[in-house]
């Protein structure tokens, strides 16, 4: 009777072992991805290797990025990890640190003596981080701002000798008139 005992045992866990083996993968979390990465990823490639200098990045980004009122929202306060440069690409949006972080690659890629970094603004009274993207050309500074909702400071902005340049710009046309408190590039 003991035998067969252990015998329906082992017949009952060996039928029930695939079952929740398949439950448990099918439960399991899955990473966030966009349809066809790969692709786009190929897309980012070849749409950048023939930008030839920071004009072309401009143009896309005055014709094709759009500022995503939806994640600024969602992300209002904080510090999401930036989309990568492809799905900002494929997705034509993005918020202040996505439209910096794409700029600064981009840029860099294109042409490496750019030196593009983030910069950071520390905007106050009470109101979050603003970061937008830096490069030199023949020694001048240039800001690169298309992840923000005012026009006002939207764009391409200089050439400036400084961040100190671009922060009392900064600070002349932004629309709510916020002072800055600092200014200055992101670690690398």
């Amino acid at each position: 009777m003991i035998k067969l005992k252990s015998y329906f045992g082992l017949a009952l866990i060996i039928s029930v072992l695939p079952i929740f083996v398949l439950t448990l993968f099918a439960c399991a979390p899955l990473r966030e991805t966009y349809p066809g990465k790969t692709s786009f990823m190929k897309s980012y490639e070849t749409t950048v290797s023939k930008w030839k200098s920071y004009e072309d990045l401009v143009k896309w980004m005055e014709k094709d990025f759009s500022f995503d009122l939806e994640r600024y929202k969602k992300f209002e306060g904080t510090l999401p990890v930036p989309r990568t440069p492809e799905e900002t690409l494929q997705l034509k949006s993005g918020i202040y640190i996505d439209a910096a972080e794409f700029s600064k690659k981009t840029l860099n890629r294109i042409n490496p003596s750019y030196k593009a970094q983030i910069v950071v603004i520390l905007i106050r009274p009470n109101i979050f981080n603003h970061y937008v993207c830096s490069f030199k050309k023949d020694g001048q500074l240039f800001i690169m701002d298309y992840g923000t909702p005012y026009k006002e400071i939207t764009g391409f902005h200089g050439p400036y000798p400084s961040l100190e340049g671009y922060k009392r710009f900064f600070e002349k046309l932004h629309p709510e008139k916020r002072h800055v408190e600092g200014i200055g590039y992101l670690p690398r």
